[in-house]
């Protein structure tokens, strides 16, 4: 174990490992569906170009990575409040 409690690789006995060619693993592989990235979302978000100010842009990057997805959400409060009234 390292120095936090937890395992590394290096901590791993080889011989704790299955042998994956012997009989039965490569079936089981060929059956399993590989699932990559994240589930398909009921509400997908579509691809787009806008023209935004600069300095919009500037404010929202400034907070650093998710900038995108916070001018969406400004956007959605926006509709929100103007549905509302």
């Amino acid at each position: 174990m390292n120095g936090n409690g937890s395992s590394t690789v290096h901590d791993l006995d080889r011989d704790d490992a299955p042998d994956l060619s012997t009989d039965g693993w490569p079936e089981k592989f060929a059956r399993t569906t590989v699932r990559r990235g994240r589930p398909p979302s009921a509400r997908p978000k579509v691809s787009t170009t806008i023209r935004l100010s600069q300095d919009v842009i500037d404010h929202f990057k400034a907070g650093g990575r998710g900038w995108q997805t916070r001018i969406d959400e400004a956007l959605r409060e926006w509709i929100a409040g103007r549905s509302a009234g």
